[in-house]
């Protein structure tokens, strides 16, 4: 799934193709929707709030989309086709651009003043300019014995972060995914690692967590599953967390994050 940082980029991609810019054509390929269109209306703005995507147009209304484990915008000019066969679930156009989200998880049309619904329940965004790690810190901290690698995947704590930042983070903090929450000995050191983290691969179309891009060497564990960690030389591991059917992967090195 998209983490925190790639959905930054698509709300600027969309942003820059939709703001300020009225739309000559809207086309929700949703059954919830299909009656519903945007024409005529100017797109104000498009943020990223954790991995949803929060498109606000005139008028008091918001678009709201995610990703999930498939989907994707493609922002072309205006008139290129779109994607074949019915992977279309909505499309947005003004007369310079078009923006085409294909396999989206999730398309809501909702009263701007009623965004909390979609994303009221989750913690604070990492990217966001209201990024707050004592809150974060709060959060985790409400359950004790869940595991560290579990709890920075909920959304509730924390807002952006997934499977890649969880296990740079982890391994970054030298601390075992399997740990409790109550056990860890600096929690705002964690979040702390995660939002650097995101933060400065916000910009970029790959991530890179070692400082190191070249192809092979630019993240600490998370693709390295059974390679020699970076750092100390050890098998790198790989497993699952997480009960079924949300069990998620996770990689980590034993030496440099011991039990």
């Amino acid at each position: 799934m998209p983490e925190g940082d790639v959905v930054y980029r698509t709300a600027r991609q969309l942003g820059l193709a939709l703001n300020g810019r009225v739309l000559t054509r809207s086309d929700f390929r949703v059954p919830r929707y299909a009656t519903a269109d945007l024409t005529g209306r100017t797109v104000l703005e498009t943020l990223s709030r954790g991995k949803h995507l929060l498109t606000r147009v005139d008028g008091g209304l918001t678009v709201h989309t995610h990703l999930r484990m498939e989907g994707s915008w493609q922002v072309s000019p205006v008139g290129r086709r779109p994607p074949p066969g019915d992977v279309v679930r909505l499309l947005l156009a003004n007369a310079q651009w078009q923006a085409v989200g294909v396999r989206l998880g999730m398309v809501d049309l909702l009263p701007t003043g009623h965004e909390e619904r979609v994303v009221g329940h989750l913690g604070p965004d990492l990217l966001g300019a209201d990024w707050d790690p004592e809150e974060a810190v709060r959060r985790l901290a409400a359950d004790p014995g869940t595991t560290i690698g579990e709890a920075l995947l909920d959304q509730r704590n924390l807002a952006g972060i997934g499977t890649i930042y969880r296990a740079e983070t982890l391994f970054l903090a030298g601390v075992w995914p399997w740990r409790p929450v109550g056990a860890v000995e600096d929690l705002k050191r964690v979040v702390g690692i995660a939002q650097r983290l995101l933060h400065a691969n916000r910009e970029r179309p790959s991530r890179v967590t070692t400082g190191d891009a070249r192809p092979g060497r630019d993240t600490w564990v998370y693709g390295r599953a059974g390679r020699p960690c970076l750092r100390c030389g050890s098998r790198v591991s790989r497993g699952e967390m997480g009960e079924r059917p949300q069990e998620r992967l996770i990689v980590w090195c034993r030496r440099c994050q011991p039990e």
